[in-house]
C-alpha cells in the first residue's frame, strides 16, 4: 500500500447520481485533496440489466457540474485502470486463480435449490442459516474432477476456521466488532466465472492501491467479508470510514417521497453547484459547529474524518434554498449575469450576443434580480416581461386591475410620466406625487402599474423596471391595459 492517500469514489449507473452519493463523492473528494492525495473515480458497472452508458454518462455530467474533478478514472485513465469493472474481468480471474493456488478458495457443487432447502431447515430450528461448508471437506482430487468433467459450481472463499471476531477500527465509528458467524465461506465467483461484489471490490481496491474506503453506512455488513478476502489474498486492509445515512425531515431514510434526490434534478431547479457542495459537505461533518458558509477552499484546507458525525443528518431543502440565496447575493454583477444568461437563453428571451451588446443595460438589471432570488429558476418568470409582452395574469387582473380607481391610477400614470427624464429617480419622483393627487392608496396606485407594465403582482422594482423596459413599452403597455382596469 502507499503511503499517499489514495480514495475512490465507486458509483453504479443504475441511475443518476443522488444526494447521497454526491455526499460520498464529496468527502472522498474533499479528503484526497486535504492530503495532497488521489481521488479515483471507478464505475461498478456489473449489473447488466440497470446499468446504462446514460446513467454513466449522467454520473459525469453530475460531477463536473459540482465540481468534483477526480484525478483517475473514466476520460482521465490512470496507471491502475481501466476504471469500468466490465473491463477488469481479466484481473478478477487472475485474483481467483491467486486464491485457488494459496487454498483460499475452493468449488462448491451445491445447487441454488439445495442450498435454499438447508437454509429453511436451518431458519426453522434457530441455527446459523449460512452456507454448511458441504464442499469445504472436498478432497481436492475429487474437486478437481468434478470440475474438469464440466460440473456446474461456483468458488467460495476458504475462511479461516479459527478467524474468530472480525474486528477493525472504524475513522468515523470506532472499533466496530462483527462475530464470526457474520461471515460464511461466502460466493467469491458465480457459476459463468463473473465475480460476486465483494471480491470484485477488494481486487479493484487493492489494484489501485485505495488508502482509505469511505462509504455509506449501508455498506457496514459487507466490510467483514471484504477484510477476510484482503487476509485471502494477503494485502493490507485499507482504513475504513462509513457515512450515517441522509434521512428526510420525517426521520425517514431520503427517498424521491422528499422531492427530489438527483444531482441533476437540483442543477434544473436552479441550485448553484457551489451552494449544494456547502451544503452537502455539512451533512455529517462541520468545521468548529458554527460556519455555515463554507467554500471549497476552505473544505479542502480543514476537512477531516474525525469531525464527521455518526448521527444520521437531515437533509433540510429550506436550508439549501436559503443558503443559495446567500451565494446568489454575493455574486458581484458580473458574477451573477454569467449566471443569468444562460437560463434567459434556454427561455429563448435574449442571447449571449444581446448580452454583450449592452453591458449597461444587464449590470443594472443583475442586483434588482439577484437581491430577490433563492434559486436561478426564478430569474425568468421575474424578468421576462423585459423581453417579450406580458400576458395580464387573470388572478392579477381581478385582484387588481378590476378594484375601483385603477383606470384612474393608469390615467395619471401616462400623464406624469410622459415628459420626464426617463431614470428611475426621475421616475419615482413623478410617481410618488400620484397616490396623494388622485387621493387613492400609494399600494392601489403602483400595484396597479406593476400589473399593467410587468402582468404580475411580483416583479423587480417598479421603477427601475420601467427604466429599463423604456418609455415607450411602458406607456405602451400602460395604455394597453386601460380597458381592463374600473374607473
Amino acid at each position: 500500500m502507499t503511503d499517499s492517500v489514495r480514495v475512490r469514489f465507486a458509483p453504479s449507473p443504475t441511475g443518476f447520481l443522488h444526494i447521497g452519493g454526491a455526499r460520498t463523492a464529496l468527502y472522498n473528494w474533499a479528503y484526497a485533496r486535504h492530503h495532497g492525495g488521489t481521488f479515483v473515480l471507478r464505475i461498478e458497472d456489473t449489473d447488466p440489466e440497470r446499468s446504462t452508458e446514460e446513467n454513466t454518462q449522467a454520473i459525469l455530467r453530475a460531477m463536473s457540474w459540482l465540481g468534483l474533478d477526480y484525478d483517475e478514472g473514466p476520460g482521465v485513465g490512470g496507471e491502475f485502470g481501466p476504471y469500468f469493472q466490465t473491463q477488469r474481468f481479466t484481473r478478477y480471474a487472475e485474483g481467483l486463480e491467486m486464491l485457488k493456488a494459496s487454498g483460499n478458495a475452493y468449488p462448491c457443487f451445491c445447487s441454488a435449490e439445495e442450498l435454499d432447502v438447508k437454509r429453511e431447515a436451518a431458519r426453522a430450528k434457530g441455527g446459523f442459516a449460512g452456507y454448511d461448508g458441504a464442499c469445504r471437506a472436498l478432497p481436492a482430487d475429487v474437486a478437481a474432477s468434478r470440475v474438469a468433467a464440466g460440473e456446474p459450481h461456483v468458488w467460495r472463499l476458504r475462511v479461516p476456521e479459527k478467524r474468530g471476531d472480525i474486528t477493525f477500527t472504524d475513522a468515523v465509528r470506532g472499533d466496530v466488532t462483527f462475530p464470526d458467524s457474520a461471515v460464511d465461506d461466502f460466493v467469491l465467483a458465480r457459476t459463468d466465472g463473473s465475480p460476486t461484489y465483494n471480491f470484485a471490490v477488494v481486487m479493484d481496491d487493492v489494484d489501485m492501491k485505495i488508502t482509505h474506503v469511505v462509504r455509506g453506512d449501508d455498506h457496514l455488513s459487507n466490510t467483514p467479508k471484504q477484510i477476510v478476502v484482503y487476509e485471502a489474498l494477503d494485502m493490507p486492509v485499507p482504513i475504513f470510514a462509513h457515512l450515517s445515512m441522509i434521512w428526510g425531515a420525517d426521520g425517514k431514510r431520503l427517498s424521491k417521497r422528499h422531492g427530489a434526490t438527483s444531482v441533476e434534478a437540483y442543477a434544473e431547479m436552479g441550485y448553484l453547484p457551489e451552494a449544494l457542495i456547502n451544503y452537502l459537505a455539512l451533512l455529517g461533518w462541520s468545521l468548529d459547529g458554527e460556519t455555515t458558509i463554507i467554500d471549497a477552499d476552505t473544505l479542502k484546507a480543514n476537512f477531516s474524518l474525525d469531525r464527521i458525525s455518526k448521527n444520521p443528518a437531515i437533509f433540510d431543502v429550506e436550508k439549501l434554498e436559503w443558503m443559495n440565496g446567500v451565494y446568489i447575493r454575493a455574486f458581484t454583477a458580473a458574477e451573477f449575469i454569467e449566471r443569468m444568461i444562460p437560463w434567459l437563453e434556454a427561455a429563448g428571451l435574449t442571447t449571449a450576443e444581446d448580452a454583450a451588446a449592452r453591458p449597461e443595460w444587464y449590470t443594472r438589471l443583475a442586483p434588482l434580480v439577484s437581491e430577490r432570488i433563492k434559486r436561478l429558476d426564478e430569474i425568468v418568470p421575474m424578468v421576462s416581461f423585459l423581453f417579450e409582452e406580458p400576458t395580464i395574469d387573470e388572478k392579477a387582473r381581478e385582484k387588481v386591475l378590476a378594484k375601483p380607481g385603477a383606470g384612474k391610477a393608469l390615467d395619471g400614470a401616462v400623464e406624469a410620466l410622459t415628459e420626464v427624464a426617463w431614470t428611475a429617480e426621475s421616475i419615482e419622483a413623478a410617481l410618488r406625487e400620484l397616490p396623494a393627487a388622485l387621493e387613492l392608496k400609494p399600494k392601489a396606485v403602483f400595484q396597479s402599474l406593476r400589473v399593467a407594465v410587468t402582468g404580475s403582482t411580483i416583479s423587480p422594482p417598479l421603477f427601475e423596471s420601467f427604466e429599463l423596459l423604456g418609455r415607450d413599452k411602458t406607456l405602451a403597455r400602460i395604455a394597453a391595459a386601460r380597458p381592463l382596469a374600473s374607473d
